[in-house]
């Protein structure tokens, strides 16, 4: 077995341990933290492997359907996803819905975007069939209102908790004598991602901005800030539908 697959072979231990409903809900955060760091991990051994030439890592794009409902709000999580693995993602509109994206990055990194785009989805589909307005809000918005500012919410916790995870884990990558540092490393495939991506598609415009009127945004942000960055089932092509507002 190699590092790289005893490394994901421990993120998926800490995992099944944080799945055990005997833990409590602190140890369970606690398992959750360290698997999102080994994935981390994972892509920073990825990168440097790569540079070194120990590894073939090239520039590639994936292709994900979407799907309604919330075509828009899957598209956000994966962007979301994406970029802070140092991907760039490209959405395919019909009208109102995002009926693709193609994520465009190195194949490592793709790699992770799809898993943690799987696990991620699936979290937020389990508990997006539970959470609607309650109290004095229910009075004066939809159901689909509130869950669309929902997965707004938990979009934005998962980019922030992947964005500083990526980052921590570079920092703490042992640098040989002589040799370039990971931060150095991955800033470098960040900027041929970046410059491989305008070369290609430079010249499409960005959509404009959305307006989003429901009072989820804060629920969803908790429980984005509690999910599971989970890189469990490879090649499952397994992605939960949104149930469907009312």
């Amino acid at each position: 077995m190699s590092d790289q697959e005893t490394l994901l072979a421990k993120v998926r231990k800490l995992l099944a341990k944080a799945e055990d409903p005997g833990v409590t809900e602190a140890e369970a955060e606690s398992y959750n933290t360290k698997a999102a760091e080994l994935i981390a991990r994972y892509g920073i051994d990825s990168a440097m492997l790569a540079d070194s030439g120990a590894r073939t890592d090239e520039i590639t794009t994936i292709k994900i359907t979407m799907g309604n409902p919330y075509s828009r709000d899957k598209a956000t999580l994966l962007t979301n996803i994406a970029h802070p693995l140092r991907c760039r993602a490209l959405l395919h509109r019909w009208g109102q819905s995002v009926t693709d994206v193609t994520v465009f990055g190195f194949r490592s990194d793709l790699e992770r975007v799809e898993l943690l785009y799987t696990s991620l989805l699936l979290q937020a589909t389990t508990q997006l069939t539970r959470v609607r307005p309650d109290g004095f809000r229910a009075g004066f918005e939809t159901v689909a209102a509130y869950r669309r500012t929902w997965l707004t919410g938990f979009a934005t916790a998962v980019y922030l908790r992947l964005k500083a995870t990526e980052e921590r884990a570079a920092r703490a990558h042992p640098t040989e004598p002589g040799a370039k540092s990971a931060a150095l490393v991955v800033r470098d495939r960040n900027t041929l991602v970046e410059d491989a991506y305008d070369a290609k598609y430079g010249n499409l415009r960005s959509a404009p901005r959305r307006r989003l009127t429901g009072s989820g945004y804060l629920d969803g942000h908790s429980a984005g800030e509690r999910a599971n960055l989970n890189p469990t089932g490879l090649g499952s092509g397994n992605r939960a539908a949104l149930p469907r507002g009312r």
